[in-house]
């Protein structure tokens, strides 16, 4: 058996002396050996850096880069031609459900496939990437996939 481990480096720098208010929430991450650095934040609602990524949409990201790929491995072994891929992926956290979680995450890939491809084949998979999608797989959070697919 095989397992496959993903690192992470994390680093933060400041003062918790000021309070709840008054620390900085910016952070640095990223993935050794050579993966790039990422600025964080947290979400501005809690006041942090509209500018920089926060944790939330980090966990939409992944989720939209996995069925993506998913997606394009199961299109490519059944000869489908995928000539683009556009993704306006959506994540909800309500504040009233405790214990405040993303609850919904809802992924709208637009398909854009050779012509002469059936629609139908395409969709169904969809729903195979979806089930093979090792990010949704892991998340308690409801992922749905709501895609359209357009012939090139």
């Amino acid at each position: 058996m095989t397992t496959h481990t993903y690192d992470t480096h994390l680093v933060w720098e400041g003062s918790t002396s000021a309070g709840y208010r008054g620390y900085p929430r910016e952070h640095r991450a990223s993935a050794p050996p050579d993966g790039p650095e990422v600025s964080l934040s947290a979400d501005p609602a809690f006041h942090g850096d509209s500018a920089l990524l926060n944790p939330e949409q980090l966990v939409v990201m992944a989720a939209s880069s996995c069925q993506l790929l998913s997606f394009l491995s199961v299109a490519a072994q059944h000869h489908i031609d995928v000539v683009g891929y556009v993704d306006e992926a959506r994540g909800e956290m309500p504040t009233d459900d405790p214990p405040m979680r993303i609850t919904t995450i809802v992924l709208s890939p637009v398909i854009r496939v050779a012509a002469g491809t059936e629609v139908g084949l395409v969709q169904r998979l969809v729903q195979q990437a979806h089930e093979a999608c090792f990010v949704a797989q892991s998340l308690r959070t409801d992922v749905r996939v709501d895609a359209y697919v357009d012939l090139a």
